[in-house]
């Protein structure tokens, strides 16, 4: 979940509430993919100018069929209810899978080693299929070694299209993400110790697709769907438009209610913020996104007014179709701690994925890094079609963003700030926080529970909970 500015939350709270008619507990496992036209998706290495001056050598990707000039990993488009397959080839020296992130598919897909398929080692393939039932901006990764494999670039993002969408003049997606490179612009190392113990490791270089604060062109006066997903390894977001007005229209892949004007948005890894910003009518007019957290504003990427306005108008899009969702029986939830906290037990476990060698962190005083092939027990077994809450309580003085896959879930209350009911798959816990998140149980399987700061992911803030 975004955590928005206390006048942008207030202004979206007044038009949200429980929505969505009914996903059958079934419709999610039924909808595997009977045809598709298949893409070939592979995992390879590559060399690519990262830094804007330097050719960086040892950058992970992917490709689609037989690869592509641009190095960056290819947008993936889907459309909601159809059938997508996928067949992916590792070509890396080292195991991987594909984790399709904030999509509700069948739990043999979602990628994860151990407990929803095996490793995928080098050469071999394995057959990606599923129908996504959500529209929306989604996008995906490794689930193995993912330090590593994520910080060198195997992040690319996942448009799910809905034909019932509004028309926009212009889409624009972004891949917010940092790179940890030296003054000669090679990778190095990936966290230190004690920043994993902290906030975690930030990256040497900003950018947005692969590059360092692009520029892009809409037509002037018109309006633009901007997609923004922070696929970073560690870095917190606040973004701020300068130069131009704009709506938040989508969190999290899931559309809003009423579009909501857009001030400030904190944006963590894992999470999505769908704008609709309308262009200067000026032709040549610049506008700029920024990150201005923590200190001195950065140049995300820009956006420059191309030829005679077109006069649109923020109010000429309505909001987004709803996606389908279960709204929560809270009357007969049942609650489940789940508590964040820093740990000094247990050393990490050797794994064919990786390790980082350290355990810093745990869930429910259990640290687990994940990637083993002898996981914990599941945090809490919970039954198909049954109502739960989880109690989510920040014991530590860092911020969260706390992942769950194949499932989504709603704010329901915080003891920090306002919590409008907002769906989402991911939820950035402040420290001291505590929060609830209801949600029904409508995906059997085994489902990750994790920090989306990777280094706090590999060093024992990862969990599942299993639906039976």
């Amino acid at each position: 979940m975004l955590r928005l500015s206390r006048r942008t939350l207030l202004k979206a709270s007044a038009g949200l509430g429980l929505y969505g008619a009914g996903l059958g507990a079934a419709s999610l496992l039924d909808a595997r993919a009977q045809a598709a036209t298949p893409i070939r998706l592979q995992a390879r290495q590559t060399d690519a100018l990262l830094n804007g001056q330097q050719l960086t050598r040892g950058v992970m990707t992917y490709a689609v069929d037989d690869g592509a000039s641009d190095p960056m990993p290819p947008t993936l488009r889907m459309k909601r209810g159809e059938a997508f397959d996928a067949t992916f080839t590792n070509h890396l020296d080292e195991p991987t899978t594909v984790h399709w992130h904030g999509l509700r598919i069948d739990n043999r897909m979602d990628g994860v080693p151990f407990l929803t398929q095996p490793y995928i080692y080098t050469g071999d393939s394995f057959d990606y299929r599923f129908t996504p039932p959500d529209a929306g901006t989604y996008w995906y990764h490794p689930h193995c070694n993912t330090l590593t494999q994520m910080g060198r670039g195997m992040t690319g993002l996942i448009i799910v299209e809905n034909p019932d969408d509004p028309v926009f003049d212009a889409e624009i997606a972004l891949n917010l993400r940092d790179w940890r490179l030296g003054g000669d612009g090679q990778f190095i190392e990936q966290f230190k110790p004690r920043d994993a113990a902290r906030t975690g490791t930030f990256g040497t270089v900003r950018g947005a697709n692969w590059q360092v604060e692009p520029r892009y062109t809409a037509p002037a006066g018109g309006l633009v769907r901007l997609r923004i997903v922070a696929t970073d390894v560690t870095r917190i977001y606040t973004l701020k438009l300068q130069g131009a007005l704009a709506m938040i229209i989508a969190l999290d892949g899931q559309p809003l209610p009423t579009p909501t004007p857009f001030d400030t948005a904190m944006i963590a890894p894992g999470q999505r913020l769908d704008l609709l910003l309308r262009m200067p009518d000026e032709d040549g007019a610049t506008v700029s996104l920024l990150d201005i957290r923590p200190s001195a504003p950065k140049t995300v990427a820009s956006f420059a007014a191309l030829g005679s306005t077109l006069k649109r108008d923020l109010q000429d899009v309505k909001a987004l179709p709803q996606n389908p969702w279960t709204a929560p029986d809270l009357s007969s939830a049942e609650e489940i701690p789940l508590v964040l906290s820093a740990t000094a037990e247990n050393a990490a476990r050797d794994s064919i994925c990786g390790t980082l060698g350290y355990s810093f962190w745990a869930i429910n005083k259990v640290p687990w890094p994940g990637d083993t092939s002898d996981p914990s027990a599941p945090l809490a077994e919970l039954k198909l079609g049954k109502t739960y809450i989880f109690n989510l309580t920040n014991n530590t003085p860092h911020a969260h963003p706390i992942h769950l896959h194949g499932m989504n879930f709603q704010v329901i209350a915080s003891n920090l700030r306002s919590a409008p009911p907002l769906i989402s798959d991911t939820y950035l816990v402040l420290p001291d926080e505590k929060v609830q998140l209801a949600l029904v149980a409508d995906n059997i399987g085994d489902w990750v529970l994790h920090c989306h700061v990777i280094e706090h992911q590999k060093t024992g803030m990862t969990a599942y909970i299993r639906v039976t």
